[in-house]
């Protein structure tokens, strides 16, 4: 397969945007990281919030026999749980995501934890930062990057720890991530399965902290009031200089191979094969398949178009200035049948968009950009032109990509020919040179 370099291809995407994509990609960077002690004050106060849609209670069937992050019998359910008790297995299947995301594969629980906290103080999110403290106390390391987060001092870090958090730190600020140089200081720490297992932390965190601040999520009592008991489940520490491939790795390709050829599977339409995006995800078989599953049963209860889930991506993937995603998005709304002209007309504003799209769009560009910054109007807003599954679905697509372009372009992938070339045919664009670009 022919690959384009990746400066190249963000060359054509950037001619397309009606946003401004790289003024839009470094959003957070304007904004400087919350200290702990506002957002513990924060959190202290969320207690008695008001979620904006309906939590369900803990003793709910949903929760039963669910992995957790909490000890059997303790009665312990997250908000982030409750919000999501309406859509049969999905509580589930995301506390695996989050079981197998910081207690599981090649990188120590503490310093995926760390890089939970720091992300939620570049997006002031209260919420997450609670629970990732209370966590990181458990254990002398997890004290030691609490304490130097503290005192925002990353200096007195061992080396790999503090590269870490720098490493989350740059690719939540834009989803770029960090420059060439700086990859390679992180190249010098950790394997590829151990960046990419990096690179999905940042994604997932992205994905957390806006579906909380977005829901406005109260703070439980039991997370500021009583000590966590560390989950007994060990990382898979390397000893190798490289990532080898796992048995695990393997089946898990070749499950995904044969899925592939299944024809309800949208994307197996689109000619792009295996797609880059899955080969990376591919070097942390256990946690992509979880994140996977995730995505899979979350949109079994989803009640909008798969137009409308790709115009909310697309929208996404545009304002963070997303090569990967948005050439991909422009395949899949070609492949559905939206016509070139509304696509030519979508490269210069809004107007094409329906009514339902356009509000879509507003939320989840408003919530890409700036999560702490949603309001009960925004959300009310959703909910009335979508209803209560509807408002969750455009909610949780957004979250996704949030998350997702942090990966596709933070790991620089190239993109598939099909997307390259569909893209060009739709816009009549060429590669451009690169010499202007940052």
């Amino acid at each position: 397969m022919k690959l384009i370099p990746y400066l190249a291809a963000l060359a054509v995407v950037l001619s397309l945007s009606p946003v401004l994509p790289a003024a839009a990609a470094s959003n957070s960077a304007d904004v400087p990281a919350v200290s702990l002690s506002s957002l513990e004050g924060q959190a202290r106060k969320r207690i008695t919030a008001t979620a904006r849609i309906a939590l369900a209670p803990e003793s709910a069937e949903a929760f039963n026999d669910m992995e957790s992050l909490e000890p059997a019998g303790s009665g312990h359910v997250p908000n982030y749980l409750r919000a999501m008790a309406a859509m049969p297995g999905v509580p589930a299947s995301f506390a695996h995501v989050m079981k197998r995301l910081l207690y599981g594969g090649f990188i120590e629980p503490e310093v995926k934890l760390a890089m939970g906290l720091r992300m939620a103080q570049l997006h002031g999110s209260p919420y997450v930062a609670a629970h990732m403290e209370r966590y990181l106390r458990t254990t002398e390391h997890g004290r030691e990057l609490l304490a130097a987060l503290q005192s925002n001092n990353l200096q007195t870090l061992r080396a790999s720890d503090r590269l870490a958090l720098q490493y989350a730190e740059s690719l939540t600020e834009s989803v770029h991530g960090p420059s060439e140089t700086e990859f390679a200081e992180v190249r010098g720490s950790y394997n590829d399965s151990q960046i990419v297992e990096m690179t999905m932390a940042v994604c997932v965190f992205n994905y957390l902290d806006r579906f909380s601040e977005a829901l406005n999520l109260p703070v439980e009592a039991w997370v500021l009031d009583s000590p966590a008991v560390e989950p007994q489940v060990a990382a898979d520490l390397p000893n190798a200089r490289v990532g080898l491939i796992s048995d695990a790795e393997m089946k898990t390709t070749s499950d995904r191979l044969a899925a592939m050829k299944d024809p309800k599977v949208p994307s197996n339409g689109w000619g792009i094969g295996f797609a880059n995006s899955m080969r990376a995800l591919m070097r942390c078989p256990d946690l992509a398949n979880a994140w996977m599953n995730f995505g899979t049963t979350a949109r079994q209860s989803w009640v909008i178009s798969r137009e409308m889930q790709l115009q909310i991506s697309f929208a996404v993937s545009l304002a963070n200035g997303c090569r990967y995603c948005t050439l991909h998005q422009v395949l899949g709304l070609r492949k559905l049948g939206v016509s070139m002209s509304k696509l030519m007309e979508m490269k210069k504003d809004d107007d094409a968009l329906t009514p339902q799209e356009r509000v879509a769009v507003l939320f989840a560009r408003k919530l890409a950009k700036e999560p702490s910054s949603m309001t009960n109007s925004d959300y009310e807003t959703l909910r009335t032109t979508f209803g209560e599954q509807g408002a969750m679905d455009v909610l949780m697509q957004t979250c996704s990509f949030a998350g997702f372009n942090r990966f596709t372009d933070g790991l620089h992938l190239p993109s598939e020919d099909a997307a390259v070339e569909n893209y060009r045919n739709v816009y009549h664009t060429a590669q451009t040179n690169t010499s202007s670009l940052q």
